[in-house]
C-alpha cells in the first residue's frame, strides 16, 4: 500500500518494512481475560475467564489484522471504572478492559509487523470501543503499534503506558504552544502523585525546570516527588476561581491532571501569558471560572487527549490526519526515551500485578491509594 506522493506507507510509519501475509486463522494456544458486563452504570458480571482463540473475545474490531501476545498492560483511572462497570467510559458491554499493552507479535495480516516483533500500544480507544489489554491475546489494527523502544523494556513500557505518554504529551504543547522555557520560572504539576503527574514531575525536573508538586497527600508523598525532582512539595490548590479569578500570580505554568476546582484555582493563579495544560477530571468534569485570566493576563489552556486515532469511528476520518497522529505518537516516544531518566521510572513503578488481582488494585487506585504507576502481568 502506497500513500503520500507514493511513499511506502511502512516508511511514514517509521515501521518495519519486512513481513508477510500469514492471515488470521484464529491465534490459538489458551489465554485468560478480565471480561466486564455492565447496564446503564449497573455492574452485572465480571470474571476472569479461560478463551481459546482471540475471535470468542466479546468486543473485537473488524479492521483489526494483528495479533498480539500480550505480556504487560497497566492500571489506568478509565480501566478503573470500566471494571466496577460504569456508564459512559466504554462504547459498550461486555467488554475487555485494558487500555495499553505491551508484548509480541503473534500473527499478522499486514506487512508492517512479522511475528516476534515487540510492540507497545496506548490510545486508539482500546479497552473502551473494542477488547483491551487485560488479555493474554489481543487483536488490533497495524498502526495502532508502535515498536518497543529500545531504551526500554516491555514492563518498562507499561510504567510508562498512557500516563506517561500523555505526560510527555502535556510538557511538549507546554513548549510548543505555551513557549514554556526553563527561564519561565516555577511549573506547577497538580495531582503530582498519581501516574500523569509523576511522570510530569519527573520529565520536567530531568529537562531543568522548577517544579512545584502539588497533592493532597504531602506529608506521605513528599520524600517520592522529591526523588523524581521536585523542588517543592504543597497540598491541593486553595481559592476560589470564580469568586477570586486573578489571583497571586504564582505558578509560569501548569501541568494540570485533576480537573475540577483546582484547576479553576490554577488558572486563576497563573502568570500573565502562562500556559495550562488540562488532562484529568479526579477533581471534577466541572470548570467553574471566568474568562479574566484569558482575557486581562492572556492565560492559555491547552487540552490534551494522548487518543491519536488512526480509523477509529467517532473521529476524523482523513487517512492525512491519521499519519499525522502516526508521526505524533512515534516522536512522542523518542522524546520519552530521550527525557525519561530509569531511575525515576523505577521509582514511580510501583508495583507489577498478577491478572487476576487488578480489579483489587483498581478500587486502590480510585480511592488515592495508589502512588505512581501500577503494572499488570498478564
Amino acid at each position: 500500500m502506497q500513500c503520500g506522493g507514493g511513499v511506502p506507507r511502512q516508511h511514514l510509519l517509521g515501521l518495519p518494512t519486512s513481513g508477510s501475509d500469514r492471515g488470521f486463522g484464529g491465534a490459538s494456544g489458551g489465554f485468560r481475560a478480565w471480561v466486564v458486563d455492565a447496564h446503564r452504570g449497573e455492574l452485572k458480571q465480571r470474571s476472569v475467564q479461560e478463551f481459546g482463540v482471540v475471535s470468542e473475545l466479546p468486543r473485537q474490531d473488524p479492521a483489526a489484522t494483528v495479533t498480539v501476545r500480550v505480556h504487560f498492560s497497566d492500571l489506568n483511572y478509565k480501566d478503573a471504572m470500566i471494571i466496577r462497570g460504569q456508564h459512559g467510559v466504554c462504547k459498550g458491554f461486555p467488554i475487555v478492559p485494558g487500555i495499553d499493552f505491551s508484548g509480541v507479535v503473534e500473527q499478522s495480516d499486514s506487512p508492517l509487523w512479522r511475528a516476534g516483533d515487540e510492540v507497545v500500544l496506548t490510545g486508539n480507544k482500546i479497552g473502551q470501543h473494542f477488547d483491551g489489554g487485560w488479555s493474554g491475546l489481543c487483536r488490533v489494527q497495524a498502526e495502532w503499534l508502535v515498536p518497543r523502544p529500545k531504551t526500554f523494556s516491555l514492563e518498562d513500557c507499561m510504567a510508562i503506558g498512557t500516563a506517561g505518554f500523555t505526560a510527555m504529551q502535556m510538557v511538549v504543547h507546554l513548549e510548543k504552544i505555551g513557549s514554556m522555557t526553563t527561564k519561565s520560572g516555577p511549573i506547577l504539576v497538580t495531582g503530582a502523585g498519581g501516574g500523569v503527574g509523576s511522570t510530569a514531575v519527573a520529565l520536567l525536573a530531568n529537562l531543568g525546570y522548577h517544579v512545584v508538586a502539588s497533592t493532597g497527600r504531602p506529608d506521605e508523598l513528599g520524600e517520592y516527588l522529591r526523588s523524581l525532582g521536585a523542588k517543592d512539595v504543597i497540598g491541593r490548590l486553595e481559592g476560589d476561581g470564580r469568586k477570586q479569578p486573578l489571583q497571586a500570580q504564582r505558578w509560569s505554568h501548569v501541568v494540570d491532571t485533576v480537573g475540577g476546582p483546582i484547576l479553576s484555582a490554577a488558572l486563576a493563579q497563573t502568570k500573565l501569558n502562562g500556559s495550562v495544560a488540562a488532562v484529568g477530571v479526579a477533581a471534577g468534569g466541572t470548570l467553574d471560572t471566568t474568562v479574566y485570566p484569558f482575557v486581562l493576563r492572556g492565560v492559555r489552556l491547552l487540552g490534551v487527549d494522548s487518543t491519536l486515532p488512526w480509523n477509529v469511528e467517532g473521529f476524523d476520518d482523513d487517512p492525512d490526519t491519521w499519519l499525522q497522529h502516526r508521526r505524533e505518537r512515534l516522536a512522542l516516544w523518542s522524546r520519552l526515551e530521550r527525557d525519561m531518566p530509569l531511575a525515576a521510572l523505577r521509582k514511580m513503578h510501583m508495583a507489577t500485578v498478577p491478572l487476576e488481582d487488578a480489579h483489587t488494585w483498581a478500587e486502590e487506585l480510585l480511592a488515592g491509594r495508589v502512588k505512581g504507576r501500577v503494572v499488570i502481568a498478564v
